[in-house]
C-alpha cells in the first residue's frame, strides 16, 4: 500500500472513531461533570458515591463482576488444563461443545434459570418427589435479590472466554521448561504454582479483563432476574429522564473509569509481561494419554460441566415446548405452538426483519473498517498505526452499557448528531453501535489473515502495474477470504443478539430488534415467557450455526477474537 493511500485510510478509520466511540463517551463525561450553566463540577460524581441507593447498585455491580469472574474462572482453568495436557475419549467433540453456552445471550437464558432454580421451579420440584424439601417451605436456590442467579448465569455464559484464552496461554508454554522444572524434582502442585501459573497468567488476565467489565456492566439478566440494585438497571430506568437528570451520567462514568482502569490495570501488569520461550520444537510436548480410567474421568468431568452450563438452555427449550410449566419437575404438557406464534407474533416477526437489516449494514461497514484497519496495521509503516488497531480493540474494554448510553446522549435534540436520535428511526445509530461494539472480532481476523499472506504476491501484482487497491481486491482478499468470513459471522451473529444497544436505542415498537422484543415479550403475562423463549430458542439455533461455522474456520486461532 502507498503511503498516502494508508494516510487516507488511516485518517478516515481515525475519524469514525473520533466521531462514534470518543464523542459519545465525550458526552457522557459532559453530563457528568458540567452543570446547565455550564460549570465544571464533581458534585453528580460525588453524590454518586453518598447516595446509599447509587453506592449499593455500584457495590453490588462489583460483587457481581467479581464472582461471576472468580466463578467463571474456577470452571474454566480446570477443563483448559485437561484439554491441554491429556487426550481422552470424545476430546473433539467435548472441547467443540465447551463453546455451546456462548450461543444464547445469558439474559434469554434467566428464562430457563429461573424455571429451573425458581422457588417453585423444576429442582426443587424433584426435591419434594423425593422427599428432601418442604412443599410449604421452599428453598430459594437463586438467593435472596436474586445476586446469586445473576452470578450463575453470567458465570456459565462467560467461562468459554477465559477457556480460550488459557488454552491459548498453555498452548504457548515450551514442555522443555516443565521437563526441567520436573528435573529438579519440582513436581506436581508446586510446579503448576510456580512454573506454569506464572506463564499463563497474561492469558488467564486477559480472559478475567474481559469477563469481569462484561459481568460488571450486565444489563440484561438482572433486568430478567428483576434485580434493580445495580448501576446498570439503574442507569437503564433512568434514560427515560436522561435530558434533566445528571445521576444517569454520573453513574455511567463512573462504570467507565471503573472499567478502563481495570482495563489499562491489567495491561500494564500482564500485558507487557513476556518470558523467552524456545521452539516447542526442542522438546516432546503435546497432550498425552492418562490411561482408559482417568480418560474416562476427564470426559466425564466435560460433560458435567457442559450439562450444566447448558441447563438454561434446556430450560429454555422446555419452557418454548410446554403448554405449563409450575411447580413441577417436567411441563405438564408438550406443544410447538409457540413456535408457530414466535414467528407470527406482532412482535417477533417484525423484530426478526430488524436485527437482520441492523446487524447485516453492521456487518457490510465491520468488513469495511476490519480490512481497512488490518491493512493499515499490517501492510503499512505508518507512524501510529499502532495506535490505530489499540483504538480498534477498545470496544472490548468499554461496556455496551456505556456506549450506547452516549449514543443516547450525542443524539439529543440541539447535539450535533440529532439526525440520528432513535426516537425518529434507531437504524442509522444502531448500525453503527453494532458495528463499533464487534469491529474487534473482524479487525483481528483480517490482521490475521494479512499475516498468513506473503505480501509479495501484492507485490508482485503492482510491479505489473496493478494499483494498490485493485491487487488487495483481487489478490489479498480471496486469499483471506475465510478469515474475513470468520469474523463477519461472529460480528453478525453477536450484533442480531447484542443486548445493551438493543435495550436502550430501540425505543418504538415498530423498530425492536430481536433481544428488546424478547424482553418486552417476556413482560407479559399469560403467553408472554412461552413465546419470548421459543424466539430465544430461534435466537439459539441461528447462533449456534455461525459460531459452528466460525469455529471451522478459525480454529484453535478463534480464541485471539476474544481477548482485549
Amino acid at each position: 500500500m502507498s503511503r498516502k493511500l494508508a494516510w487516507v485510510v488511516f485518517g478516515i478509520t481515525s475519524l469514525f472513531f473520533v466521531f462514534f466511540f470518543l464523542w459519545p463517551i465525550a458526552e457522557t463525561l459532559k453530563g457528568a461533570f458540567v452543570k446547565p450553566s455550564g460549570e465544571w463540577t464533581l458534585e453528580f460524581i460525588v453524590e454518586v458515591f453518598r447516595n446509599p441507593i447509587y453506592f449499593e447498585g455500584l457495590w453490588n455491580s462489583f460483587l457481581m463482576g467479581f464472582w461471576s469472574t472468580l466463578l467463571s474462572l474456577a470452571i474454566a482453568l480446570p477443563l483448559a488444563i485437561i484439554s491441554d495436557r491429556f487426550l481422552f475419549p470424545g476430546k473433539t467433540i467435548l472441547t467443540a461443545l465447551i463453546l455451546v453456552p456462548m450461543i444464547l445471550p445469558p439474559f434469554v437464558g434467566a428464562i430457563g434459570i429461573k424455571q429451573i432454580l425458581g422457588q417453585r421451579g423444576a429442582l426443587n420440584a424433584f426435591l419434594e418427589w423425593i422427599g428432601l424439601a418442604n412443599p410449604n417451605s421452599p428453598f430459594d436456590w437463586l438467593g435472596e435479590g436474586r445476586m446469586f442467579g445473576v452470578i450463575i448465569m453470567n458465570a456459565l455464559h462467560l467461562y468459554p472466554i477465559f477457556y480460550l484464552n488459557i488454552v491459548a496461554a498453555l498452548a504457548n508454554i515450551d514442555p522443555a521448561m516443565e521437563e526441567a522444572a520436573a528435573n529438579l524434582g519440582c513436581t506436581g502442585w508446586r510446579r503448576f504454582r510456580k512454573i506454569t501459573l506464572p506463564l499463563i497468567m497474561p492469558g488467564i488476565f486477559a480472559g478475567g479483563t474481559i469477563v469481569f467489565i462484561w459481568a460488571f456492566t450486565e444489563l440484561g439478566v438482572p433486568l430478567m432476574f428483576e434485580f434493580h440494585r445495580v448501576t446498570s438497571v439503574q442507569i437503564f430506568n433512568g434514560i427515560k429522564d436522561i435530558g434533566g437528570n445528571p445521576f444517569p451520567y454520573a453513574l455511567v462514568a463512573v462504570l467507565l473509569f471503573t472499567t478502563v482502569l481495570i482495563y489499562f490495570a491489567s495491561k500494564m501488569l500482564f500485558g507487557r509481561q513476556g518470558y523467552a520461550m524456545m521452539a516447542k520444537a526442542t522438546s516432546q510436548g503435546g497432550p498425552r494419554n492418562p490411561g482408559l480410567f482417568f480418560g474416562l474421568l476427564c470426559s466425564c468431568f466435560f460433560a458435567l460441566v457442559t450439562f450444566v452450563a447448558i441447563l438454561p438452555h434446556i430450560g429454555v427449550i422446555l419452557v418454548s415446548l410446554s403448554n405449563d410449566w409450575y411447580a413441577t419437575i417436567l411441563p405438564n404438557g408438550w406443544t410447538l405452538k409457540w413456535f408457530e406464534d414466535a414467528l407470527g407474533h406482532s412482535l417477533a416477526l417484525p423484530s426478526i426483519q430488524n436485527s437482520l437489516k441492523y446487524a447485516a449494514l453492521a456487518t457490510v461497514l465491520d468488513i469495511f473498517l476490519g480490512i481497512s484497519i488490518a491493512y493499515v496495521v499490517v501492510r503499512s509503516d505508518v507512524a501510529g498505526r499502532q495506535i490505530l488497531d489499540a483504538m480498534a480493540m477498545l470496544p472490548l474494554a468499554v461496556p455496551g452499557l456505556v456506549l450506547a448510553f452516549g449514543y443516547l446522549a450525542m443524539t439529543q435534540d440541539g447535539k450535533l448528531f440529532s439526525f440520528l436520535n432513535p426516537t425518529n428511526d434507531p437504524l442509522g445509530i444502531l448500525v453503527i453501535a453494532y458495528a463499533i461494539r464487534r469491529l474487534p472480532y473482524v479487525v483481528r481476523s483480517a490482521a490475521a489473515g494479512f499475516q498468513q499472506t506473503s505480501a509479495t504476491l501484492e507485490e508482485a501484482a503492482q510491479n505489473l502495474g496493478c494499483p494498490p487497491l485493485k491487487a488487495l481486491r483481487k489478490i489479498t482478499v480471496p486469499l483471506i477470504a475465510a478469515n474475513l468470513t470468520a469474523g463477519a459471522m461472529l460480528a453478525f451473529s453477536f450484533a442480531m443478539l447484542e443486548v445493551s444497544d438493543s435495550l436502550l436505542l430501540a425505543q418504538k415498537q415498530v423498530d425492536y430488534p430481536i433481544t428488546k422484543a424478547i424482553y418486552e415479550l417476556f413482560q407479559l403475562l399469560g403467553e408472554g415467557r412461552y413465546v419470548a423463549s421459543a424466539l430465544g430458542v430461534w435466537a439459539m439455533v441461528f447462533l449456534a450455526v455461525t459460531i459452528l461455522g466460525a469455529s471451522i474456520l478459525l480454529g484453535k486461532k478463534l480464541g485471539a477474537l476474544f481477548r482485549s
